[in-house]
């Protein structure tokens, strides 16, 4: 849970927000306790506060809510005190700007919550960075031929991102195509589940086929190197508040392939900028695997979602233009918290 962002406690996290000067505003990206000591540092030295929703609040299934609670069940809950200390459950309340970086969540949460300052901003991208990797040195470095196809995904080992969907696709994909290649690259939130995937590549013999990689921090390479490295992106979660690798997939010029769920359904078009598993529905690995078979056969097809994912990312989310409009929400929360403590100008 702690790599999942987990309900942590940090006194001194507190003590640094009481005591930090000249803050402006107060911007949290957690709820809990956490989201909790930042909203009561800004009420007490009466700043405007702002929070920034990832997803899992109001867009998610129960199946996931239940199975991520669930190493917690039936224990005891000791940080109930200082959630009621910190206010916890009165942050999305009390915020004067809430952000939704899914365009579901925001809706979800607007029906929910009882005031309006409610406003989507997506997660961005630097396209810079993301737009020049060495893929062949990737490749030479994880052992994968220079001209097999190379599927590719990034995210947590994890059942939310569903690489058991992926598996299944690429092994039906793979009888097509005998030479394909599939990396999965992210750190092991549920070694169970990583293990059942193991357990798959074996049964079915692709451990000469499938590589399982450690998650990578932001500013290593070889992330940036793992994109050029790829044919083809795929993230085939069950539930995705937004997709933020994607945006990186896009900024390689890379196309994606995606579930249709979450966030992912208002950020690719079908067609277009990429391609669900099913444009219609939750896609299956039977879907999965003919979307594979039609990109892996049609390199024209590869080239323009790529490009027109790449304009995307460059046109709406390079975070120089996020920043611009996150500036916006700034104000508009200073105005509101003006308003709450007084200083409001006539």
């Amino acid at each position: 849970m702690d790599k999942k962002g987990g309900n942590l406690l940090s006194f001194s996290l507190f003590k640094s927000l009481l005591l930090e000067p000249d803050v402006r505003l107060f911007h949290a990206h957690a709820l809990k306790r956490l989201g909790g000591e930042v909203r009561t540092a800004a009420r007490l030295r009466k700043k405007p506060f702002v929070v920034s929703l990832h997803g899992g609040v109001f867009d998610v299934p129960v199946a996931e809510q239940e199975q991520m609670l669930k190493p917690i069940e039936n224990k005891p809950e000791w940080g109930k005190v200082f959630g009621a200390l910190f206010g916890s459950r009165r942050i999305l309340d009390d915020a004067d700007q809430v952000i939704c970086v899914g365009q579901s969540e925001m809706e979800k949460a607007k029906a929910q919550l009882r005031h309006d300052r409610i406003t989507y901003l997506p997660n961005g991208v630097d396209c810079v960075k993301f737009a020049t990797g060495d893929g062949a040195s990737f490749r030479r470095q994880h052992n994968l031929p220079a001209d097999a196809f190379l599927v590719l995904n990034v995210g947590r080992i994890d059942e939310q991102k569903n690489q058991r969907l992926l598996l299944e696709a690429f092994l039906r994909f793979r009888a097509r195509q005998p030479g394909a290649m599939l990396v999965l690259m992210g750190p092991e939130t549920q070694p169970g589940y990583a293990a059942g995937l193991r357990e798959f590549i074996a049964a079915n013999d692709l451990g000469d086929s499938v590589r399982l990689l450690p998650g990578l921090r932001n500013d290593h390479p070889d992330l940036v190197n793992a994109y050029h490295a790829c044919d083809v992106f795929v993230l085939p979660s069950r539930h995705e508040p937004f997709g933020i690798v994607v945006l990186e997939a896009w900024s390689a010029g890379r196309p994606v392939i995606v579930n249709r769920v979450g966030g992912l359904k208002s950020l690719v078009n079908h067609g277009v900028n990429g391609l669900f598993l099913n444009p219609d529905r939750e896609g299956t690995p039977a879907d999965l695997a003919e979307q594979l078979q039609v990109v892996a056969t049609t390199p024209e097809l590869r080239r323009r979602l790529g490009e027109a994912g790449r304009l995307e990312a460059r046109s709406r989310y390079d975070w120089s233009r996020i920043a611009q409009q996150l500036e916006g929400l700034y104000q508009a929360a200073e105005l509101t918290a003006a308003c709450r403590y007084g200083r409001a100008k006539v």
